[in-house]
């Protein structure tokens, strides 16, 4: 493959984090749209999760929202975007989610998002998928979560290329960009901060 046409975005749904996490994913929404990028997501409405799928809906991308039947009975199902596929249970939507997905994108969020990027990771070392996966740290915010993965290698749990295999970077253009050098295949795997 030599071009990204989706990112599956692991995010937040609550409302509640600072208002910057979810301008940071407007500005990721547009410029998705722009590069004619489908967004891939957990189909919510709220949240940093609802600004990227309204951002990417607003500037003309496409959206695909997979959420499980339960959370849909609860009426946090985003119906306005392009396709939303109801499924059975969480693991179904996340394999569905990787499916669907050139690469992953990690922006803020809670302890959901913490499990869907340790799994994904877990995944790639496991050589279960070899697609990119990047952290969109606006703020600073998963600083400590660099560090974990960093001091589980040095005590030895994991291997350097394991920590490697999570690119953070600082702002969108960045993340996309990055996402789409190493889908070309111009760039390695680095887990340094651009």
């Amino acid at each position: 493959m030599s071009h990204l046409t989706s990112v599956c975005v692991y995010c937040g749904s609550s409302n509640n984090g600072p208002t910057s996490h979810r301008e940071a994913a407007n500005a990721l929404g547009k410029m998705m749209a722009e590069r004619g990028i489908g967004l891939v997501y957990g189909g919510g409405r709220a949240g940093v999760m609802g600004a990227v799928a309204d951002s990417v809906l607003s500037a003309g991308g496409k959206v695909t929202g997979i959420i499980p039947d339960f959370l849909m009975r609860h009426e946090v199902g985003h119906m306005n975007i392009t396709e939303l596929e109801v499924v059975d249970t969480m693991h179904a939507r996340k394999a569905r989610m990787a499916e669907l997905s050139d690469a992953f994108l990690i922006l803020p969020g809670g302890l959901g998002t913490l499990e869907e990027y340790f799994e994904i990771v877990t995944w790639r070392q496991l050589g279960l998928h070899d697609k990119p996966i990047a952290v969109l740290n606006t703020d600073g915010y998963w600083d400590r979560l660099r560090d974990t993965v960093n001091g589980i290698v040095e005590a030895n749990y994991a291997r350097p290329e394991s920590a490697a295999m999570t690119s953070y970077v600082g702002t969108a253009e960045q993340a996309l960009d990055t996402l789409e050098r190493q889908i070309s295949g111009s760039e390695h795997l680095s887990s340094e901060m651009l």
